[in-house]
């Protein structure tokens, strides 16, 4: 199961456009603690939280069971997800909450590498325009 991200490689090359399980995996393996969580259960943890998300960015707090969303709050602590909130008034005046889980997509990126985004990579600040040939601003 994948879902829809940028991530990188510590040396700046694309690892694709999904984070997959092994990302995930990796992502909870590093952020538990020093000696990390075993594979076996980093994965089946990330297996857990990729099923609710299938294939969208977030989805919605209603569709955890109490045991499901103690997992969420742990990763939560972890930095891997986040919640956001939306408010909205019903028909008859009253306000109503909607909660959604999110993966925090830089965070993941930072525990797979071990590296912020944006960090200098072999001591060169990288940006995505130095990949860029300069011709390709001329027009013909």
């Amino acid at each position: 199961m994948n879902i829809l991200t940028k991530l990188k490689k510590s040396e700046g090359e694309s690892i694709g456009t999904t984070l997959t399980v092994e990302h995930l995996t990796k992502a909870i393996k590093n952020s538990i603690d020093k000696q990390g969580m075993p594979e076996e259960e980093a994965r089946a943890m990330a297996q857990h939280v990729m099923n609710f998300f299938g294939y969208s960015e977030r989805i919605i707090d209603n569709v955890l069971e109490p045991e499901d969303r103690d997992a969420f709050y742990m990763l939560e602590d972890a930095g891997i997800l986040m919640t956001e909130r939306e408010e909205t008034t019903l028909y008859d005046g009253r306000e109503w909450r909607i909660h959604y889980w999110m993966f925090r997509k830089e965070r993941i990126h930072e525990l797979i590498t071990g590296k912020k985004i944006g960090e200098l990579v072999n001591g060169v600040d990288q940006n995505v325009y130095d990949e860029i040939p300069d011709d390709i601003w001329s027009r013909e």
